[in-house]
């Protein structure tokens, strides 16, 4: 009884913390909630890469429209908890858990930044995991759950959905939970980051593991599947091969195969992960045949959703990348400018610079140029050519290298850039608002400017979450000790991640780190969810069931 009353107690005090700095407030109007909901995300994407590819189709004989244009509704303001320019890590966290958080975190509550922060910030709830939009999909609607990428799995946006850790660079810690949330699709890349501990859970959990096995993936039927293609990220899709992997479309119209078949709906995340890499590092026609490439899934999201008739679509930036334009300084006349001047030459680019590099780095000096020429249609200077040789990364025999000289795929940008006419502002993010579009059966959509909280409130609404996120977190992510107040508690750090050790009399309980199974009296079982440690607050955050488990 003494320990039901600590438990009762303990919720109660941490309902009212969320309730006054972490909360669900309704959407601005009414929503109907859908069964199934689709959350596309195209990383980095200005609206000028819209316009741009819009050209691009048009001049390439494409069509004249973009999938996403009819369901173009608004803006969206999309910030840190302490900066005007976002990161991926905290722009999809937010999205996701509904709390602006701090740049590389992921799916926790920021730590305060007082002289910074755009909204109040409790010290206390600092690195607190925050229950995203797919868990209670999961957990509360007993949905099932999708991701698709094209970067490696463990990456910031796909990780916002699905992991919580306050540094996205720790792919280790995020991926194996990951795994362990027991999701019925992953597509994307990253088979190096498969540990045996990982293969043999989804084997254990009867979950398909394919790896680089196009065949394999093109006839799965119902079955839960996580199939990856490449070390780490797949190519950017102008250079992938369709006979090795599959597109982006393909991985969505696959996962929508799937996911239909349960009864009570689903949740999925696609990201068209690389539109944002190319913008980085200011690859014009990377951005244009990446977003294309989104673009293509966004059509086959939308068929479904319009067949289905109780399916929600919602596309939405992260945040821009790289102020890309079409149009830049030196381009005299540029009202006079024909489509063929703006898109003439970059429709001739046949791969992206990344993939050219890596052409060019295995050929001989005498073939540069005709190798460039095969591929871009660019006739180089013998400067151009020099500045090749001399590229950082390129190694030839008796060449004496600089160290200032900058790696061939940056010159190899500047060479096909300066033969179109896009501008690049910056090789990082931006702090613009993004472009919003959703597709809703009865035109339920938010519209106008909305902040990323607002869009976190839309999608809770139209998922129908009854228990709201705030909630569901105190419930799933309580601190071990307070959870465990009253039994003797150790943390064993010998092993590759640190394991919770709970004992009551006869009963010992151990849990690992960043996994979904438990150990009472050296049994396994699901926990339900995911357990989170934090080194920062040397502290397992864990479902409130287990205290049940190890209780007299």
């Amino acid at each position: 009884m003494k320990n039901l009353f600590l438990i009762i107690s303990l919720f109660f005090v941490l309902n009212v913390c969320f309730s006054q700095t972490y909360k669900y407030e309704p959407y601005k109007k009414d929503i109907l909630p859908t069964k199934n909901l689709i959350v596309m995300i195209p990383d980095g994407t200005s609206v000028s890469v819209l316009s741009a590819a819009r050209w691009f189709k048009l001049y390439n004989n494409m069509g004249d429209s973009l999938f996403i244009d009819p369901y173009l509704c608004g803006m969206v303001k999309t910030h840190s908890s302490n900066a005007p320019i976002g990161d991926s890590a905290p722009t999809a966290s937010c999205y996701m858990t509904g709390m602006l958080q701090q740049s590389g975190n992921i799916s926790i509550y920021p730590v305060a930044d007082p002289a910074n922060d755009f909204v109040e910030i409790d010290p206390k709830m600092a690195y607190q995991p925050l229950a995203t939009l797919l868990e209670a999909a999961k957990i509360l609607q007993n949905k099932a759950t999708g991701l698709i990428v094209t970067c490696e799995f463990p990456n910031a946006t796909p990780a916002a959905c699905a992991a919580h850790y306050y540094d996205r660079r720790d792919y280790k810690s995020i991926s194996m939970q990951m795994v362990y949330q027991n999701l019925d699709v992953l597509f994307g890349g990253g088979n190096i980051l498969m540990s045996d501990d990982m293969k043999l859970h989804l084997e254990n959990q009867n979950i398909t593991y394919i790896k680089d096995d196009i065949n394999s993936f093109r006839n799965l039927k119902n079955e839960k599947v996580y199939a990856l293609f490449g070390d780490l990220a797949m190519p950017y899709n102008l250079d992938r091969n369709d006979d090795l992997m599959p597109s982006l479309e393909e991985m969505t119209k696959k996962a929508l195969e799937i996911l239909s078949q349960n009864e009570n709906g689903f949740f999925l995340m696609v990201e068209g992960s690389q539109i944002d890499w190319a913008a980085h590092i200011n690859d014009a026609i990377g951005c244009i045949t990446e977003y294309i490439a989104f673009d293509n899934a966004v059509g086959v999201a939308l068929e479904f959703a319009k067949k289905d008739k109780n399916t929600t679509v919602i596309i939405i930036p992260d945040h821009g990348t790289g102020g890309f334009s079409v149009g830049r300084y030196d381009l005299k006349s540029y009202d006079k400018a024909s489509l063929e001047k703006l898109f003439g030459q970059v429709s001739k680019y046949k791969k992206t610079s990344q993939s050219l590099e890596k052409i060019l780095l295995n050929e001989k000096p005498e073939n540069i140029r005709q190798v460039i020429k095969i591929h871009t249609d660019i006739d180089i200077t013998d400067e151009e050519y020099k500045q090749l040789l001399y590229s950082k990364n390129y190694i030839v025999e008796n060449h004496v290298k600089s160290d200032t000289s900058p790696i061939m795929q940056e010159i190899l940008i500047q060479i096909m850039n300066k033969r179109t006419w896009f501008g690049f502002t910056s090789g990082g993010h931006i702090g613009e608002d993004v472009f919003l579009a959703a597709y809703h059966p009865l035109g339920d959509i938010p519209t106008g400017l909305n902040t990323n909280i607002e869009i976190n409130y839309y999608l809770s609404d139209v998922l129908g979450l009854k228990t709201k996120l705030p909630e569901l977190t105190s419930k799933i992510f309580v601190k071990h000790n307070e959870l465990f107040a009253g039994y003797e508690t150790t943390i064993n750090r010998s092993g590759e991640f640190p394991v919770l050790i709970v004992k009551n009399k006869l009963k010992t309980l151990e849990i690992p780190a960043y996994k979904s199974v438990a150990y009472l009296n050296g049994q396994p079982f699901n926990i339900g969810s995911v357990t989170v440690y934090i080194d920062k607050t040397n502290t397992f955050y864990l479902s409130e069931k287990l205290s049940e488990l190890i209780a007299d």
